[in-house]
């Protein structure tokens, strides 16, 4: 490697807390193997848990977390996030609008209407600066948002805007409704 080149990314595909959906497949592919694909495509270089964390910490490397849930993020968006968060040395997350309807809510009783336009859901990728994680202790991911709540206790994160293919799915008609959507776009 050049020594003005920034190091590679380390990038990881989380699998924990999330049943079998990733196994599903979304054109002919796993969701799993569709979110490696494209983050080796956006440049990662791609470990797994079994990597003892103090070597991903050692490394000195940004780490890429894609999240087998948004399976058809597209690689230039993981690429651009992820020099956005090397350029910025800020941790960077892509996120979706909310476009459900969201209510506060006092026990059994359904409040007043939150406005949505300050709301975001996460989605993927989350990009993790070297200095992040060096101070980190591990990578444990149960779920993206809750990631993202911790690491906002700490340092500041930026959100950026992920396209519409980059939505997180929960269920196998999601799937179903990402892969129609996804159609012309192949």
């Amino acid at each position: 490697m050049d020594e003005d080149q920034e190091p590679v990314a380390l990038g990881v595909v989380p699998l924990d807390g999330r049943g079998s959906l990733p196994f599903a497949l979304v054109h002919g592919e796993s969701l799993v193997a569709a979110a490696s694909w494209a983050l080796t495509t956006a440049g990662a270089e791609l470990f797994d848990f079994n990597v003892p964390f103090d070597d991903v910490r050692r490394s000195g490397r940004p780490v890429v977390l894609h999240d087998p849930l948004c399976p058809l993020t597209p690689a230039d968006f993981i690429e651009q996030v992820i020099a956005l968060a090397v350029e910025s040395a800020t941790i960077v997350v892509g996120v979706r609008p909310v476009t459900d309807t969201v209510k506060e809510s006092d026990r059994d009783l359904v409040g007043a209407t939150v406005d949505r336009s300050q709301l975001v859901a996460v989605a993927s990728p989350i990009v993790l600066p070297a200095a992040v994680v060096a101070e980190l202790d591990s990578l444990a991911v149960q779920g993206f948002a809750a990631l993202v709540e911790m690491l906002r206790t700490r340092w500041p994160v930026t959100f950026i805007d992920a396209p519409p293919m980059a939505r997180r799915i929960g269920s196998q008609e999601d799937l179903r409704i990402l892969e129609a959507l996804s159609d012309g776009l192949a």
